[in-house]
C-alpha cells in the first residue's frame, strides 16, 4: 500500500512542482544533472543588464562609466564571473580610457523576497592597456568599491509567488544553488521542523 501511495505521489508532485523537479534516487538519470528550479545564463544576464550601466564620480578627477557586465559560469568552482567593461574619463585623464575588470561571486538565496542575490565578491585588477601603470594603480584602489557597488547583493534572480506555491506546501523549500554550464539549478530541501 505504501508503494502505491508513493508511485501515486511522485507524479502529481511532479506536476504540481511546475519547473521545480524533485531529485529521486531511483528516477535520476546519472548525465541529468542536479534537479531543481532551472535558470538560464540568458535570464541571468536580463536581470543584469537592468542596473546598468553606472557612473561613479571620483573627487572631481575623473569619472568611471561601467557598462553592463557580461556573466559566464564557472561550474568547477560554483560561481559565476562578470566581465566588467569600463570607461574612465574626466580632468586628470585627458580622454576617455577603455578598461575591465572581472568580478567572480557565489549566490545566496533570500526568502524574505524570493530573490538570488550576488556574495562573496573576488576581483582581478584593472586593466586599462592605453593608461599609464602608476595611473591604472590610483584607479585599481577604486575597483574594490566599484565592485561592490555594482555587484554585491545585486538581485540575479526572482521567483514568483507560483513558483514556491507547490513546494511551500509539500514542506520543501529552495536549497543549494548549483552553477551549471548553462545557467543556474535552485535545489529544493526538506523545511526545518
Amino acid at each position: 500500500m505504501r508503494r502505491r501511495t508513493l508511485l501515486i505521489t511522485l507524479p502529481l508532485a511532479s506536476t504540481a512542482l511546475g519547473g521545480l523537479a524533485l531529485a529521486t534516487a531511483a528516477g535520476s538519470e546519472p548525465d541529468a544533472g542536479p534537479s531543481g528550479h532551472r535558470v538560464s545564463t540568458g535570464q541571468l544576464q536580463q536581470a543584469l543588464a537592468r542596473r546598468f550601466p553606472l557612473r561613479y564620480p571620483a573627487s572631481g578627477l575623473f569619472d568611471l562609466h561601467v557598462r553592463t557586465p557580461q556573466l559566464r559560469t564557472l561550474p568547477d568552482q560554483n560561481r559565476l564571473l562578470a566581465e566588467m567593461a569600463i570607461e574612465a574619463s574626466g580632468p586628470a585623464l585627458h580622454r576617455a580610457h577603455e578598461g575591465s575588470f572581472d568580478v567572480d561571486f557565489t549566490l545566496r538565496y533570500e526568502a524574505s523576497d524570493r530573490t538570488l542575490r550576488a556574495q562573496d565578491l573576488r576581483l582581478s585588477r584593472l586593466r586599462f592597456p592605453t593608461l599609464r601603470p602608476d595611473v591604472v594603480k590610483l584607479l585599481d584602489a577604486y575597483a574594490p568599491a566599484l565592485a561592490a557597488q555594482s555587484l554585491q547583493e545585486v538581485v540575479l534572480h526572482q521567483l514568483q509567488p507560483q513558483d514556491l506555491k507547490a513546494i511551500d506546501a509539500m514542506g520543501m523549500q529552495p536549497g543549494p544553488i548549483t552553477v551549471t554550464d548553462t545557467g543556474l539549478v535552485i535545489g529544493l530541501v526538506l523545511k526545518p521542523l
